[in-house]
């Protein structure tokens, strides 16, 4: 039956066999492989995803917490700017208040350290180079001496001219995609409105070269900085110096201005004033002129130095903009002008006189009342040490061999006392030691004794030697401003002075101390100082024009050239306000002729413009 049929094909067994039960099972099994194969796409994509995000995320993890300073510091100075502003230095004066030094306004130029990577770099250096009479290395090594990545602005010249300034700013233009590199801007530099006047006592200013940057970073000096690298302007740098200002500035890309991010106020140096007067100043100048010498000038009482000059001399006003060849090479044949004579040594002649008599009364071997009988020379050992006069003087007194400088009366007061109390009572006034003045270029002398003589000649002290000394020849080298101080001794009453320019106040008990002289002992130099003006070698200061003055004169022979002139004194004698003390290097002349003229307008031009 159809019904019956149809019933028997839906039917389902009741049971299975083996067989229908393992082909059941195979194709379930197929069932399932072929769904886990649609699924192992997806799990390798996540893993490899996981493994590239952890690889991605560690990176950058590396990158923030290891390196992140680095690449932070690096996208700040790609846009941040730092225009340095150099502070004002202290201002120079004389003890009127007068301007010594100051400063003025000029324009220098900049670079950013980044340039130095771009590919038009060489070509630009050259320009510049040509532009700015620069050497190229000197404007490669200052921006590599900042670093490449450095945001601040780096001076590569100072003190532009007009033509300068405007081809620089026409360059700018043309700066081969570096537009942002280049900067022409103004700042302040020193000024010497007195020109070479006083060079040797202020100096002159300079920038920081890289040994000398090295060796002041840690006291706060940065690259590009001016400091003082002679004289005063050098003594006193920490007053002077003041400190940085600047601005930081944010650029876009092509380094345009976007805000102003901070400021920082420059803070101007402190000023100094000095013991200088400018008038007497000039006076030692002109008097001096062209011979080479050097003029000491100084308050008896204090030690203030009043005016110091040396010649030859130089402009410090040269030293705020690029020095040329030609200046080079017109101070190399003017004979060195940055040697300060008043501070180097020389043989002081009959000026030390005046030590081999404080030497002869002090010991009171050869009290103040001594008479010695002079000759046409004095014999000792196989030398004889003529008298400048080629006759002798015959008897005569401190006062009287003073007058006229017996070389034969003090050569016997030397070789009496003996050469250990001579080379001690040098010692006391000063001599063979710097006197302590500010200014570093400063020379000691020389006063020899038994040991130094062995050591640089083999050979022991003798009474020669001790002769020679009593008349400031020999080994004996003396500054022109230890002779001011000595000259100071009898001028103030028995004190050592401490020479010095600062003024600043402070008690006279603060600049002098005292030798312990015998009353007699400065009484007798006194009198014997003043008869060298009013009777003696040094009638050039016996003049209306001047107070009642004191004073010596010395001739040093100085082989092999011609001899150098000595004169030292003070005024008015009986309440003295200055010593002067001039020399004249290898001038040929006697101290009475050459020196003394020198010291005499000097003096009359403090008394004409110190009047009381």
């Amino acid at each position: 039956m159809r019904l019956t049929d149809h019933s028997r094909s839906h039917s389902w067994p009741t049971s299975m066999s083996s067989d229908s039960y393992s082909f059941y099972d195979s194709r379930q099994k197929q069932t399932n492989r072929t769904t886990g194969q649609k699924r192992q796409p997806w799990l390798i994509m996540v893993l490899v995803s996981l493994i590239l995000l952890g690889g991605i995320g560690t990176r950058l993890a590396f990158l923030q917490l290891f390196q992140g300073k680095i690449y932070r510091e690096k996208a700040e100075n790609n846009r941040i700017r730092i225009i340095p502003k150099p502070p004002v230095r202290g201002n120079i004066f004389d003890r009127k208040g007068r301007v010594l030094a100051s400063t003025r306004l000029t324009h220098a130029a900049y670079l950013w350290p980044v340039v130095i990577k771009q590919p038009n770099w060489p070509e630009n250096l050259r320009y510049l180079s040509q532009l700015l009479s620069i050497p190229e290395d000197s404007i490669q090594t200052k921006i590599e001496q900042a670093g490449y990545n450095s945001p601040t602005l780096i001076r590569i010249a100072r003190s532009l001219n007009p033509a300068q300034i405007t081809a620089l700013e026409e360059f700018k233009s043309e700066f081969k995609g570096e537009l942002n590199g280049l900067e022409v801007d103004i700042e302040s530099v020193r000024d010497y409105p007195n020109g070479e006047l006083a060079s040797h006592i202020l100096g002159y200013t300079g920038e920081l070269n890289p040994e000398q940057l090295a060796k002041r970073r840690s006291q706060g000096y940065r690259l590009g900085d001016i400091v003082g690298k002679m004289g005063v302007e050098a003594a006193y740098e920490q007053q002077l110096r003041g400190e940085w200002g600047g601005l930081q500035l944010e650029v876009d890309g092509a380094g345009k201005v976007m805000k102003v991010l901070g400021q920082k106020i420059g803070k101007a140096g402190k000023d100094v004033t000095l013991t200088l007067d400018l008038d007497v100043q000039k006076a030692a100048e002109a008097a001096l002129g062209q011979r080479k010498g050097a003029v000491v000038a100084l308050d008896p009482k204090t030690g203030g130095i009043l005016a110091m000059a040396s010649y030859p001399r130089f402009d410090p006003n040269v030293f705020s903009s690029q020095i040329t060849t030609e200046t080079w090479e017109q101070w190399r044949k003017a004979g060195d002008p940055f040697v300060n004579r008043a501070l180097r040594g020389f043989p002081p002649a009959s000026t030390f006189k005046i030590v081999t008599a404080t030497a002869g009364m002090e010991t009171g071997k050869y009290p103040p009342n001594t008479i010695l009988n002079t000759f046409a020379y004095l014999r000792v050992g196989g030398t004889a040490f003529g008298e400048w006069n080629r006759a002798g003087f015959g008897p005569m007194g401190y006062v009287r061999a003073m007058a006229w400088s017996s070389n034969t009366f003090h050569g016997q007061i030397g070789r009496g006392v003996g050469g250990p109390t001579l080379i001690k009572w040098s010692r006391l006034y000063g001599f063979g030691q710097t006197t302590g003045v500010e200014l570093t270029e400063e020379l000691p002398g020389l006063i020899a004794d038994d040991a130094w003589k062995r050591a640089n000649y083999n050979w022991e002290w003798t009474d020669g030697d001790t002769v020679n000394m009593s008349i400031g020849q020999g080994f004996t080298q003396a500054t022109p401003l230890q002779v001011a101080v000595m000259f100071a001794v009898p001028a103030n009453g028995g004190y050592k002075v401490k020479p010095h320019f600062l003024n600043d106040g402070r008690d006279i008990s603060q600049w002098r101390t005292s030798m312990n002289l015998k009353p007699t002992t400065v009484k007798i130099l006194r009198e014997g100082l003043r008869a060298v003006v009013s009777s003696g070698t040094g009638k050039a200061l016996n003049v209306p024009s001047l107070p009642p003055s004191a004073g010596k004169s010395g001739t040093a022979e100085a082989p092999p050239g011609k001899p150098h002139a000595w004169f030292g004194g003070y005024a008015p004698y009986d309440k003295p306000e200055i010593v002067v003390v001039a020399f004249a290097e290898h001038s040929g002349g006697g101290g009475g002729s050459v020196a003394a003229p020198i010291v005499r307008q000097v003096m009359e031009a403090y008394f004409k413009h110190n009047k009381k």
